[in-house]
């Protein structure tokens, strides 16, 4: 199958476990919304609104994240698809990151 998929532009699967009650939950929404199943979970998990919550165990994960982040890239040697990918997930994270801690910037403007 995986020969199929890679003229696709969308030729990457994404899965994950849930319970029966949440699977019912999901499928309801799901023809609620009158989406395409792939496009709920699309817009579904890319554009939800995302708080980063402050206290240790939060801090901790995203220190982690980061710390993982630049031990993968200083142990890639000259493999260029090694290096396009981490620098891929790199962007992608510090993109998040930008647009959480901007949001959260205005947000405090505009209280004060």
């Amino acid at each position: 199958m995986s020969g199929l998929d890679k003229d696709r532009f969308r030729n990457q699967t994404v899965s994950f476990r849930v319970s029966p009650e949440e699977r019912l939950q999901l499928e309801a929404r799901i023809k609620v919304s009158g989406m395409p199943k792939g496009q709920y979970f699309i817009k579904s998990l890319l554009y939800q609104e995302i708080n980063i919550a402050v206290g240790k165990y939060q801090s901790d994960r995203l220190g982690l994240e980061l710390k993982r982040l630049r031990e993968v890239i200083s142990a890639i040697g000259q493999s260029d698809d090694r290096i396009h990918d981490v620098l891929s997930e790199c962007n992608a994270l510090l993109m998040q990151l930008i647009e959480l801690t901007a949001k959260r910037e205005k947000e405090l403007e505009e209280i004060e």
